[in-house]
């Protein structure tokens, strides 16, 4: 029974991105954000408690990748779509508008890609190499809370996130070392910023 306990906490993950993601077409990015945050508590627990257990699976390394993808990946993209949707356009881009948000799914491809990486890089034990998909989904879900309703009056804001989707996308995936909050037992000892 307890080898389920950590693939169990993993399907919240899951379950709370696919919430995140229902409100983020509907418009409502704070709810978004908040279901994002609580997928990221399940996330980090998940891991912690199969070490804790003593339990692992091929199966929860597959499915911790497919919900981090739906969490980390798609909602945040939703989130963008969502924004891109209503906020100003400039006048030579206007007749775009219809297609120009789905650019936003481009980071859901690069967060899969970047999480199908990290299965495979043995590198990344006890650190990153590339962004990690739930420091670019908050980074996004709280910059876009953050910014509100002024991205409806500035057609400018437009350019400022398709060029963070271009930057964001490439970091995922990018050779860049970056830290890393990764707890193998309970304590702070050697768990400082790696």
């Amino acid at each position: 029974m307890k080898k389920h306990i950590p693939n169990s906490i993993t399907c919240c993950n899951l379950i709370s991105g696919c919430i995140a993601t229902a409100f983020a077409f509907g418009g409502n990015i704070e709810m978004a954000l908040l279901w994002i945050i609580i997928g990221a508590v399940f996330d980090f627990f998940d891991g912690m408690t199969a070490r804790l257990l003593h339990v692992s699976s091929p199966i929860g390394k597959e499915l911790d990748s497919l919900a981090d993808d739906v969490t980390f990946g798609v909602a945040p993209s939703t989130i963008i779509f969502s924004q891109l949707q209503v906020m100003a356009y400039p006048t030579m881009l206007e007749p775009l508008r219809d297609y120009l948000p789905f650019v936003a799914y481009i980071m859901a491809a690069f967060s899969a890609l970047r999480l199908a990486k990290f299965n495979l890089d043995e590198r990344q034990a006890l650190g990153f190499i590339g962004l990690p998909t739930p420091a670019n989904a908050l980074f996004w879900g709280s910059l876009l809370v953050g910014v509100g309703n002024k991205m409806e009056n500035h057609d400018w804001m437009l350019y400022i996130v398709l060029i963070g989707i271009a930057i964001s996308s490439w970091l995922l995936v990018s050779e860049i070392p970056m830290f890393a909050l990764k707890f193998k037992q309970w304590g702070w000892k050697g768990h400082e910023i790696k």
